[in-house]
């Protein structure tokens, strides 16, 4: 099994879209106005307006905020250059018991993101293999 895909439930596809295009520096592919894709080296992260998901039913998803899930990326951007677009972060940079750096911050919707970068021989090994 290989997890290929974390999709993201919004009422405002185009705002979301950009705001993940501007703090990854991916660029997403718009399939449809309701729809998008950021392709990372190890998955995707779509995009999605509620009403892709009422196909499957009127309660499938909702598109609210969310405290019960952190989005993570491995990924080595600076704190300086991410405050030009992020206006809050949760908290401010710190290492993790587990030696990660992190950088956390909530996306337009309230999704939580984690920017962390393994800084221990261990933590490096983990991910590095």
């Amino acid at each position: 099994m290989n997890l290929v895909s974390l999709r993201l439930i919004t009422d405002e596809v185009q705002r979301l879209v950009e705001f993940y295009e501007a703090v990854t520096g991916l660029r997403a592919t718009r399939y449809t106005d309701e729809f998008a894709e950021l392709a990372t080296q190890s998955g995707v992260l779509a995009i999605g307006s509620k009403r892709t998901m009422d196909l499957f039913g009127a309660s499938a998803a909702r598109s609210t905020d969310n405290h019960i899930a952190i989005i993570e990326f491995r990924d080595d951007r600076e704190y300086e250059n991410l405050k030009k677009t992020i206006r809050e972060f949760v908290p401010a940079p710190t290492t993790q018991p587990w030696r990660n750096r992190a950088i956390m911050f909530r996306d337009p919707d309230g999704n939580l993101i984690n920017y962390f970068t393994p800084v221990s021989a261990e933590a490096i090994q983990k991910y590095d293999g």
